[in-house]
């Protein structure tokens, strides 16, 4: 139990023996730097139930605990804050009782339910790129985080295999290809796809821009292009199952999901289950049928089915057109609905989606609660903001997007650079700078796209991330490197049982409560599905160890048991990094 849980029944027992009043809860806060004091109680909400002087009830409270609880060592009352010093004979029990915990922060599976999250979730037609970077890392790291608060997860993902988009790429090899594969040209499966999808498009333009000159208004134009006529035929044939197109179809689909499989493996992010949309565009037809009976739909005159959300705040929407073809939203209804099919324990899915798609998961969630499952109360959109870089937007018909390999080589290469600048690296191996170099690199972007908040937008600034310090991967990479070294040099055995009776130093004992933190922060990045607050702990964890390290002596101490005690802390802090970053699919060098 930490300090505040400790505090919270004291706090609520005091209250109770001195007001006679039942408090439904305590707020606390890190007291001030400028005033004596571990923790705070905020005084001012408990006004709300018993009348009188902030600072009076403050001393009454303080009193009551330091007469009643051992932890307590002294308090101050400025305003309607009590200041609480815990004395540290705590802290050193704390310690003792987490030191040989491997996995401090985690809970043991806990829930027979389980939570889908699912992220990437990409088109064949086109590599991977900074946009799907950010889904990936914000998926995958949610995905880690639930699972160490206690769920079960599965990981997925739904491949858009299939549309129009698939045509133009295959239409566009059919035509311009003369035959050549990933093997032939040396290229990625789905780099080469992606090159023709842009072949296609720049066709496409020329064909519109000679209708034009031919007397063509542009909208006529764009809808009577010969090439994106063909491109309209092919997907009908593929509807149809024509064989020799649906050959095509399986034969460039597995170049692309050939080359995504490279792509994830060296982004390190994995999946446990696939959907393809090749299989599930059907689905949800029947679900709409039962909706019409229950009263959730109802039928318009031209045959189309919607369904009335105004009283949500949203208006109507359309679930079946008049010819009995689904849309999206069909489809994802389907699609929810056959997950839990397949895995039964699933009770509570994330969709790890850009924040475009905000007002259809709104949508989608309502029309499932409506339909009376109750898993769809656990539903949860993973809306995030789009990633930008300095040269600006991209473009994925233009061929203008970032490429996802591309960047993953030039971080490595950023990396290196700096690196080398810095000279830190003697000793090391050719093969064993360059793993270095892909470590910090990957870690550096990973780093800083999810330290930021899901919810904003992001300038991503390749050579900020890979800085050494300030708020970045490698210098809290750095930080857990340095750890290391200290228990390398460490000549003597730091693993041996404590003496608890001596005194903190500050900079121990400002650690100490940093590293009580973990549990809450994991609990917290679990409940809002945001990595960030893993970062971000992370670094403030890491800028106190930097500090302890500057003002107190670790190797260099003479009297043994305080010697111990500072690397077994250290040591501590180290595991706290490397569990945070696991988290966040972050790798930790032993050496830097």
């Amino acid at each position: 139990m930490n300090i505040q849980e400790v505090l919270t029944q004291k706090v609520k027992e005091a209250v109770l023996s001195i007001f006679k009043v039942e408090l439904p809860a305590v707020e606390f806060q890190p007291t001030r730097k400028d005033f004596e004091g571990d923790i705070t109680v905020v005084v001012f909400p408990i006004l709300r139930f018993v009348k009188g002087n902030p600072a009076q009830i403050g001393e009454q409270i303080g009193v009551y605990l330091k007469e009643n609880l051992q932890e307590v060592e002294n308090f101050n009352v400025v305003k309607g804050f009590l200041n609480i010093v815990i004395n540290d004979a705590f802290y050193f029990n704390f310690f003792k009782e987490i030191k040989d915990v491997v996995n401090y922060g985690y809970v043991p599976k806990m829930s027979k339910n389980a939570v889908m999250v699912e992220y990437s979730s990409p088109n064949t037609n086109k590599p991977l790129h900074l946009g799907h970077i950010r889904n990936n890392l914000l998926g995958y790291s949610v995905a880690e985080i639930i699972k160490a608060a206690g769920k079960k997860v599965y990981k997925t993902q739904i491949i858009n295999d299939r549309g129009i988009h698939i045509c133009k790429s295959m239409l566009a090899w059919q035509r311009f290809g003369n035959g050549e594969t990933p093997e032939s040209t040396g290229l990625k499966g789905d780099k080469l796809v992606g090159n023709y999808y842009v072949k296609f498009d720049k066709e496409y333009k020329a064909q519109i821009a000679e209708l034009i000159a031919a007397g063509k208004d542009i909208k006529e134009a764009e809808k009577i292009a010969p090439i994106l006529l063909e491109a309209q035929e092919m997907l009908r044939k593929w509807e149809a199952g024509d064989e020799e197109v649906v050959a095509l179809w399986k034969k460039m689909n597995q170049w692309v999901y050939d080359g995504f499989e490279v792509t994830y493996k060296n982004l390190g992010v994995d999946f446990d289950t696939y959907y393809y949309e090749s299989d599930t565009y059907l689905l949800g037809k029947d679900i709409i049928d039962e909706g019409l009976e229950k009263g959730v739909f109802y039928r318009k005159e031209d045959g189309s089915v919607w369904i009335d959300l105004s009283d949500e705040g949203l208006d109507e929407k359309i679930v079946l057109r008049a010819d009995g073809t689904a849309v999206y939203m069909t489809q994802d209804i389907g699609t929810a609905i056959q997950r839990t099919k397949d895995y039964p324990d699933v009770n509570g899915m994330v969709y790890t989606v850009g924040n475009e798609q905000d007002y259809h998961f709104n949508v989608l969630f309502l029309i499932l609660k409506k339909l009376g499952y109750t898993w769809a109360e656990h539903l949860y959109h993973l809306s995030y903001g789009m990633v930008d870089l300095p040269s600006g937007k991209m473009k994925s018909r233009e061929g203008t997007v970032v490429d996802a390999d591309d960047l993953m080589k030039d971080m490595t290469a950023t990396a290196e650079s700096i690196s080398e600048e810095l000279g830190k690296l003697e000793g090391y191996s050719d093969i064993e700078k360059q793993e270095l170099y892909r470590i910090i690199g990957l870690g550096a972007l990973k780093y800083y796209i999810l330290k930021v908040d899901p919810k904003k937008r992001i300038l991503f600034n390749p050579e900020e991330s890979v800085e050494f310090q300030g708020n970045t991967g490698p210098f809290i990479q750095y930080t857990y490197a340095r750890i290391q070294s200290i228990l390398r040099k460490a000549d003597f055995d730091y693993n041996a049982d404590l003496d608890t009776n001596g005194e903190l130093h500050e900079k121990e004992k400002e650690l100490l409560k940093q590293i009580q933190h973990f549990p809450s922060v994991l609990g917290a990045a679990a409940e809002n599905y945001s990595p960030a607050l893993i970062a971000n702990y992370t670094y403030d964890l890491v800028k106190e160890f930097n500090s302890f390290y500057q003002n107190v002596p670790i190797l260099p101490e003479q009297i043994l048991d305080k010697k111990i005690f500072r690397v077994q802390l250290s040591k501590k802090v180290g595991e706290i990094i490397k569990s945070a970053f696991e988290l966040l699919g972050i790798e930790v060098p032993e050496r830097m």
